[in-house]
């Protein structure tokens, strides 16, 4: 079995003193973990990579909150077919979060975080399925699954954000409305659909490596045309052994969960540790 994975740590840091345009200290900083298993014997492979990431800000005025919080798990079973290039496949997806999630609005007359709007398992996804992989290296291959199953689960009662006709700002409970794609007080939803699943890894020069993944979802039972979207982009130039700097970019799109792409974005100076 092949292994390789690496734990990089960012560090975001502001500082003012007598500064007329203004400004507020702050202190960030995110620890990431991106880890690859990659097993090859005979016909048969096994390939795994776990993502894991938690960031956090500090400043004066809005005291520690969470800037970035990911924990997934994929993995592809595969047996080579006599045509090069593919293999019969069973693929599983996971992903969640680590702790709770705030939406902190400014128009909301109360304690924001008395309204958690995720956390763990809230909400986590589970897919898997049959499918052909096409795998021309560990560093390039495409998973195709058109009989997947896919599950969201909310395990305990989380808050969506709404405005009334006034534009007040109130939080309704996962137990009164749907949530994520779960029906109101249900704790998860079944989906039935084709998974698409690319990984594309390559160095644009001497020490800057991109690294791509692009996952898609579409639902036979429900808006098939609703195609989910969660590509991930990775971009490392290296320093040296131990330094580099890394920018991660996400981009979601489920209708389930809110209707428009969501964005995540982290850079910063990135301290590597190698496993």
């Amino acid at each position: 079995m092949n292994t390789d994975g690496k734990i990089t740590f960012l560090i975001n840091q502001s500082a003012f003193s007598n500064w007329q345009p203004g400004g507020d200290k702050n202190l960030a900083g995110n620890a990431s973990l991106n880890y690859d298993f990659n097993y090859d014997k005979g016909p048969w492979s096994w390939d795994s990579k776990i993502l894991a990431s938690y960031g956090v800000t500090i400043n004066d005025d809005d005291g520690t909150r969470k800037t970035d919080d990911r924990l997934e798990l994929n993995t592809v079973l595969g047996r080579a077919m006599k045509k090069k290039y593919w293999n019969f496949s069973f693929f599983m997806n996971f992903r969640t979060q680590f702790s709770n999630g705030f939406n902190y609005n400014e128009d909301f007359a109360g304690n924001n975080e008395d309204f958690p709007t995720s956390g763990f398992f809230k909400p986590a996804y589970w897919t898997f399925g049959p499918g052909f992989l096409w795998k021309k290296s560990n560093t390039l291959n495409v998973n195709f699954a058109p009989l997947s199953s896919k599950f969201t689960f909310i395990k305990d009662e989380i808050f969506t954000i709404n405005d009334d006709d006034s534009n007040n700002v109130f939080y309704e409970s996962s137990n009164d409305v749907e949530t994520y794609g779960v029906p109101a007080g249900k704790s998860h939803l079944y989906e039935f659909g084709l998974n698409i699943r690319g990984y594309y890894k390559f160095n644009i020069m001497e020490n800057i490596s991109m690294e791509n993944i692009i996952n898609l979802y579409s639902n036979y039972l429900n808006k098939p045309k609703n195609v989910d979207i969660d590509y991930t982009m990775n971009l490392v130039m290296k320093i040296n052994e131990v330094f580099s700097t890394n920018l991660t970019f996400q981009t979601v799109y489920d209708d389930n969960a809110f209707r428009g792409f969501q964005v995540r974005e982290v850079f910063g100076l990135g301290i590597n540790v190698n496993l």
